[in-house]
């Protein structure tokens, strides 16, 4: 159940990874600097320009390493794993709940709900620690209006109008998000999400930890035996971990979301720790990157107590616990599927 920690993180462009006798050997400009026990190893996600050797790659794929590549900003690419795993009497039960309508929007209903109740949690904690540098106006009227949001989908039955209310939420909470940021750097604000590419800073260090949360999420689903791309609030699409992608979403504010915040408010990510291009993409540099890498492996040995079974577990084991209640849920053994919500 410790799994979640044995991801390598390759993000030196140029980096080489061959195999050697049982271990992956990580060179750069053919000076080697460092091997890591292949046991020891679950998933590798590359940044950018890395490469591979042909008998590491096989090896991986053999021993169940997922590699992942991604671009230099974060954006998901492809990746190599080996023999499909998982249950196949789960993934068909999986299916004919996702083609289930009314089924599926109940479900896609309870990811919202997750999401809603933790970014709500997210401006309640703004509001407590710096009362003084937020209007409180402003962000109990976001919070009420965020409530509202929850009590007006908890009946809704269509996939639509559920996605319409994700819309509204998300808007209500970004608008204050920029409030939640106490550093004074004006480089370093928040005028509302974009992405692909993300055009400020701020947005490049959400898209960032979107990504590898999205990468986490993804394993601990196939370790439990699901299809991570049939989602049901997100629509199947050729390459998309849609399921992946709708656990996302209970974990966007508590997780990513508040580390943003907390590497930037304690001046840990700084304006100079971002490269800008011609095109006004914007993406971390190699130090600040690893930065956030180890920020996140920290945030993800942290220790809280799970909402729903009432026990204390590492928070890089809570999308593992999603996972399987969602599998639970799946076979038939929980009447609904509780959404992690913060407490």
């Amino acid at each position: 159940m410790k799994k979640h920690l044995n991801t390598l993180f390759v993000t030196t462009q140029g980096t080489y990874l061959s195999k050697e006798g049982e271990c992956a050997v990580i060179s750069i400009d053919k000076v080697e600097k460092t091997r890591i026990p292949l046991h020891m190893l679950q998933g590798i996600i590359c940044f950018g320009r890395i490469s591979f050797s042909p008998y590491l790659f096989g090896y991986c794929a053999e021993l169940g390493i997922t590699i992942t590549f991604l671009t230099e900003y974060g954006k998901f690419l492809c990746l190599m794993q080996g023999p499909a795993r998982g249950n196949i009497l789960l993934r068909r039960a999986q299916y004919r709940l996702a083609d289930n309508y009314e089924q599926s929007a109940m479900i896609a209903r309870s990811f919202i709900i997750g999401k809603i109740g933790n970014a709500r949690i997210t401006l309640s904690r703004t509001m407590r620690d710096h009362a003084e540098k937020v209007d409180l106006v402003q962000m109990r009227r976001a919070q009420h209006l965020l409530a509202g949001c929850i009590r007006k989908i908890q009946t809704i039955t269509d996939q639509e109008i559920i996605r319409g209310i994700e819309g509204e939420a998300a808007k209500i909470y970004f608008d204050v998000f920029d409030q939640c940021i106490t550093a004074s750097d004006p480089l370093l604000r928040f005028s509302g999400r974009n992405r692909r590419p993300p055009l400020d800073r701020i947005n490049c260090l959400l898209s960032f930890l979107y990504t590898l949360l999205t990468h986490d999420i993804r394993s601990a689903l196939e370790s439990t035996g699901l299809d991570p791309s049939a989602g049901f609030l997100h629509k199947d699409r050729p390459g998309r971990p849609s399921l992946a992608l709708d656990v996302l979403e209970e974990f966007r504010s508590y997780i990513a979301d508040r580390l943003t915040l907390s590497l930037i408010n304690r001046g840990q990510i700084q304006a100079n720790d971002f490269t800008i291009s011609e095109t006004g993409a914007v993406k971390l540099n190699d130090d600040a990157r690893k930065t956030v890498l180890t920020a996140y492996q920290q945030r993800k040995q942290e220790e809280i107590e799970h909402p729903f079974i009432k026990e204390k577990m590492a928070i890089g084991l809570l999308w593992h616990m999603q996972a399987m209640l969602l599998a639970r849920f799946i076979r038939g053994e929980l009447d609904t599927y509780p959404p992690f919500v913060w407490r």
